[in-house]
């Protein structure tokens, strides 16, 4: 397959663009500035690097229509204060983005088309200890709007006759960047801790784990729809915490209270005080296998690397 990827320089699209082209894909990512540093030596073996700006139409919209499938995973970091301006950056980011990508797709009937539309469990709102599937209704919070508007766009892309997979992501673990990036620093120092009550629920990923399992959405012609990318077992925060700490060695007790977290951050501290426990339903009826279903393995083989 020819694959087109918009945010494929981020921490999930150069792990992603790499392991499709190792696996005999011709993959084109779509990157906003051609650094000396980022040119066609810096990507992988059958990794082309095209010039544009997702948000925006442009020449880049041709390289669509010359490809079998698209992954989207363009949008502006959510890890920042939630000022007005800065929400409507995370929403315009993404609704643009994907607009653009479906405007670009071939007509129907020209070929069959996959298109894997990154989203996210925070579509889901704040349930508590609900266990939430891929049939359940959105929440009303922001990032539920976020989200419900982002797919509602990939969406679009049925009516040209593609199969539309939104994969909703749990918190992502990796290497190098991803909520290790910015945990790991505060725990090595023995300043990690549980975040408000600790009871509520992570719904993580291995780094690896999601990177087939958007692969297993390009190459799967009987999966569409919604697809939460989440290991199975979702773990409470103060789990995670505590595991997080045994895995390096050092304590993990300092709670960081609410109304601390609020004053900091203000009504993005309300991600980060709630969650999602949503579970895999699709991608286990379909048959993907994690590599990494538990939370401790799958922390150990990050901080080996």
């Amino acid at each position: 397959m020819k694959i087109f990827i918009t945010g494929g320089t981020g921490f999930v699209g150069r792990r992603l663009a790499g392991r499709l082209a190792a696996d005999g894909h011709e993959v084109v990512v779509l990157t906003r500035a051609l650094r000396p540093r980022a040119g066609p030596a810096a990507a992988p073996a059958g990794v082309a690097l095209l010039q544009g700006d997702p948000t925006r139409p442009g020449p880049w919209q041709d390289a669509v229509r010359g490809c079998d499938g698209a992954v989207n995973l363009a949008g502006t970091s959510i890890y920042s204060p939630w000022t007005r301006r800065n929400k409507q950056r995370i929403l315009d980011s993404r609704v643009a983005a994907t607009r653009n990508l479906v405007a670009a797709l071939p007509p129907a009937g020209a070929r069959p088309f996959a298109l894997v539309s990154a989203s996210a469990v925070g579509y889901y709102g704040f349930r508590g200890d609900e266990e939430l599937g891929e049939d359940d209704l959105p929440g009303q919070d922001f990032l539920a709007g976020v989200t419900t508007a982002w797919e509602a766009e990939a969406m679009r892309a049925e009516a040209k006759g593609a199969r539309v997979v939104r994969g909703r992501f749990g918190l992502v673990l990796g290497d190098g960047g991803g909520m290790l990036g910015q945990l790991l620093p505060l725990f090595k120092a023995g300043l990690g801790g549980p975040l408000a009550s600790g009871r509520q629920w992570m719904s993580w990923i291995h780094a690896d784990d999601l990177i087939a399992a958007l692969a297993f959405a390009l190459e799967r012609p009987d999966l569409a729809g919604p697809v939460n990318m989440t290991a199975p077992r979702p773990v409470p925060n103060r789990e995670f915490a505590r595991t997080l700490g045994r895995a390096l060695g050092r304590p993990a007790f300092l709670r960081v209270p609410a109304f601390a977290l609020r004053i900091g951050l203000g009504e993005f501290a309300l991600a980060l005080i709630n969650g999602q426990r949503a579970l895999p339903c699709r991608l286990l009826a379909a048959g993907f296998a994690f590599r990494w279903p538990g939370l401790a393995p799958a922390l150990a083989d990050i901080l080996s690397q």
